[in-house]
């Protein structure tokens, strides 16, 4: 079982983005793509992980289907061969498999360091695998074993504190101004990249936001799935003065937001300029109330954020190299647990054929006391091979125990019986 776990991934770090969202899973495909994996390819166990930065398949099965499942993928989302995404799929091994998921899990493989969204997409990942019966006890203690690790994490090290993204950043500083308001209204305008990650980030803020973007579509989908308004870019200026705060991601040539716009400014009011060439005027903040932050400003609270993270990196792999080799030994456990079960049953019937030869001539009581002591020695018998065994799994070496006391007390018998 230990060494069937396996995973194929590719990422942001070598596939491009085309490739990425052609093998991208919703939750439905997710849910499909698992049932297929048990059909096709008699796969036990399996967590599919699909972000827009990757998409990652980890599997226990009998044999490497590494190629098999990538071809799969590839037929699942009728990829044509023209754009093969077998040829970025990276194959994981048993140690590799493990190591590369506590570390997506925990924001080391993030693009941006120690990004906190990654744990609760892995646990969204679980949860699909668990509501299709594919997440078996394998997956399950791993999972937790990456849940308690990523706590022990936060913690035990500053990996997570600050934030190490503009657009996280943007929002930290949102939520401090806003903290005193009681219904505080955030406009974000513009919705390419930079704008969709403020929104992301904004979820969760008690806050009545506004979307403002060229394409009114774009908006109305965003905004649907999390209560937000939707304003057009023609209504910028009422939006403008109703809100607290104002995030600009918009790419305009020239300022859009500018004093002229903010003189009728009656309430504390922060611009947030993300945009690269700017979209807010400097001289707003000349406007009473009024404080501007820009992509410079917050950059540098970032940057300073991930230095901190990098510098915390060996922490966070300490621990998880610890939790990695405690896994690893339950692993192997689980491995000679069926072995243990055969022993102790072989056992127990030798001593129940046993007693059934002096029942009848006993007391109930005397029965009862032989009945006590028997069981008293069989655990003395099994107690040292159990921990025997224990020892080999930790030596590797659990393999020829195994197959000495299936030979020893012929533990094997029922599967070599013919079939009735």
């Amino acid at each position: 079982m230990h060494s069937n776990f396996r995973a194929i991934g590719i990422s942001y770090k070598n596939t491009p983005l085309e490739v990425r969202e052609a093998v991208a899973f919703d939750e439905s495909q997710t849910k499909q793509f698992l049932h297929q994996m048990k059909e096709v390819l008699a796969v036990e166990e399996a967590l599919i992980l699909s972000t827009c930065n990757r998409t990652e398949i980890y599997y226990n099965a009998p044999e490497d289907i590494a190629e098999q499942l990538a071809a799969l993928v590839d037929v699942f989302h009728g990829i044509s061969t023209s754009l093969p995404s077998a040829d970025y799929f990276q194959q994981m091994d048993y140690d590799q498999s493990v190591k590369h998921l506590f570390s997506v899990s925990l924001g080391l493989e993030s693009m941006v360091l120690g990004d906190i969204q990654i744990t609760n997409q892995v646990k969204k990942a679980y949860q699909w695998s668990a509501d299709e019966q594919m997440a078996g006890p394998f997956l399950h203690r791993l999972l937790h074993t990456i849940f308690y690790t990523n706590k022990r994490m936060v913690q035990e090290t500053p990996f997570r504190d600050g934030n190490a993204s503009v657009a996280s950043s943007a929002v930290n500083v949102v939520e401090q101004f806003i903290s005193t308001f009681t219904n505080p209204k955030i406009a974000v305008v513009g919705l390419g990249e930079i704008g969709e990650n403020v929104v992301e980030n904004l979820k969760g803020l008690k806050a009545q936001v506004t979307l403002v973007n060229r394409t009114e579509q774009k908006a109305l989908d965003l905004a649907g799935s999390l209560g937000y308004h939707v304003a057009p870019l023609e209504e910028l200026d009422s939006v403008l003065a109703e809100s607290h705060v104002v995030v600009s991601a918009v790419q305009v040539p020239e300022p859009i937001i500018t004093q002229a716009k903010l003189k009728d400014n009656h309430h504390p009011k922060m611009l947030i300029d993300l945009s690269v060439p700017r979209s807010i005027d400097e001289d707003v903040e000349a406007v009473s109330g009024v404080i501007l932050y820009n992509v410079d400003q917050l950059q540098e609270k970032a940057s300073k954020a991930l230095e901190q993270r990098q510098s915390v990196i060996p922490a966070v792999n300490a621990i998880i190299d610890e939790s990695i080799a405690e896994f690893n030994n339950w692993s192997q456990e689980m491995e000679v647990s069926p072995t243990i079960k055969k022993l102790k049953q072989a056992l127990e019937d030798i001593r129940k054929q046993e007693l059934a030869r002096y029942v009848g001539k006993m007391s109930a009581n005397e029965a009862k006391i032989l009945d006590k002591a028997t069981k008293g020695m069989i655990q003395k018998v099994i107690k040292l091979p159990v921990l025997q065994l224990k020892a080999a799994c930790k030596r590797g070496e659990a393999e020829t125990l195994v197959g000495v006391l299936n030979d020893l007390f012929n533990l094997e018998e029922e599967k070599t019986e013919p079939s009735k």
